[in-house]
């Protein structure tokens, strides 16, 4: 399927200035073709990106499907797609999805009852923005609706027909739409009125969408581009009480973060952690989005620590507060969570020191203790804990002989 494109705009991703020479452009045309790529693999590769996944739409029934992948000799895995038109084949050592032409019958804002069609511009209709709502034929025929690719070269982002009703349809689309203007769109600001107006007419919809696929959508936003505007926008929309945000969010400090860790890769957490004033905060975005332990544990460390772990006075150790952290914490994942936090607080240089740190290990152990002769676990825990502190005062570089002399001098 990348050869459908030109070689011009597979080498220099993201470039429009001309239509690929091999891409045919249909968009009244009552289609034959019975197997199409769609979707965001046709985004992607118009936009010069190679798709992550490919996935296909069809004429052919799930039940057709079926018998034809089974005559091939070809897998079929995951089947808890089928009753949505969506068959999952093992080819190459790759999932792909092809689904079966469709129509909404019965929309709730969450879930469809769909219908099977053989209109390709049936099933247009019903995705949910113009850039996603194409279809792309092996020979570089480009099957285009509703003027996607116009908009893709224009970096616009719509909703196929009337946003009111697509949101309505599934109002995780609200964010949707902000996930996909933060990966198109040059600059910020350039929105649709209309658009903004669906949006926040419809916001409290998103509170009957389920936490994990709020959560989804969510960290794709703050780890695009425009992140600051988008959660601005978030806020002067009403969008945020119903995702899990705090409605007295910190936003001068999520302004100043968003800075810090610009070009820094945060995980999302990092920056969405710069939006809650306490860690209680943190608990009831996890009531309501289910996150995962590790990304809540992140969060509740930099709530925690952000104004009180900093960098030394000392300007010949100012890493020491950051690695003593560490060394106390003794977790896996503690390197990781101080490195979020010195992005947080926008110390780069600090940040690159740290991730060329090894952590060093501790040189006693109780049975190093024992053979001094201090039997008592208690005794043996706070002698631990006590030569654990002079090993750190000496920035790391006491050894075992000299930590067991520092017990029989006091």
């Amino acid at each position: 399927w990348v050869d459908c494109l030109s070689p011009e705009v597979q080498d220099q991703p993201g470039q429009h200035s001309e239509t690929p020479s091999l891409l045919k452009i249909q968009k009244n045309r009552q289609l034959t073709e019975s197997l199409l790529i769609a979707g965001g693999a046709v985004r992607d590769l118009l936009n010069g990106v190679k798709p992550q996944d490919v996935d296909f739409a069809t004429t052919a029934t799930p039940i057709q499907m079926k018998e034809m992948f089974q005559s091939a000799g070809i897998r079929m895995i995951n089947n808890r797609g089928e009753k949505h038109g969506t068959i999952t084949a093992r080819l190459h050592e790759e999932n792909f999805e092809i689904t079966t032409l469709r129509i909404d019958v019965t929309t709730d804002g969450r879930h469809a009852e769909v219908e099977f069609t053989t209109d390709w511009q049936k099933d247009a209709e019903r995705r949910d923005l113009t850039i996603n709502s194409m279809f792309l034929g092996f020979d570089g025929t480009l099957f285009d609706y509703f003027n996607g690719y116009e908009d893709l070269k224009n970096k616009k982002v719509r909703f196929v027909g009337q946003a009111k009703q697509r949101i309505q349809e599934d109002y995780l689309r609200i964010l949707r739409y902000f996930r996909f203007y933060g990966r198109i769109v040059d600059k910020p600001g350039d929105h649709d009125p209309e658009t903004l107006e669906a949006i926040a007419e419809n916001a409290k919809g998103l509170a009957g969408i389920s936490g994990e696929r709020i959560w989804v959508e969510l960290k794709k936003i703050l780890v695009g581009n425009h992140v600051n505007h988008l959660i601005h926008l978030i806020y002067d929309l009403d969008v945020a009480p119903y995702i899990g945000l705090p409605a007295n969010a910190s936003l001068e400090e999520f302004d100043k973060v968003s800075k810090n860790v610009e070009g820094f890769s945060p995980k999302p957490m990092t920056l969405l952690a710069s939006l809650f004033k306490v860690q209680d905060d943190v608990t009831k975005l996890d009531l309501r989005l289910k996150i995962a332990k590790e990304e809540k544990n992140l969060g509740l460390f930099i709530v925690k620590n952000r104004k009180d772990l900093i960098k030394a006075a000392d300007t010949s150790e100012p890493l020491k507060p950051y690695q003593d952290c560490i060394i106390d914490s003794r977790e896996p994942d503690a390197t990781t969570r101080v490195c979020e936090l010195l992005k947080y607080q926008g110390e780069h240089c600090l940040l690159k020191e740290m991730q060329q740190w090894s952590i060093p290990p501790f040189p006693v152990s109780g049975h190093d203790i024992r053979k001094v002769g201090i039997s008592s676990g208690k005794e043996i825990g706070a002698l631990l804990q006590q030569l654990r502190e002079q090993w750190k005062k000496s920035g790391y570089q006491m050894e075992k002989d000299e930590l067991l002399s520092y017990i029989k001098k006091t």
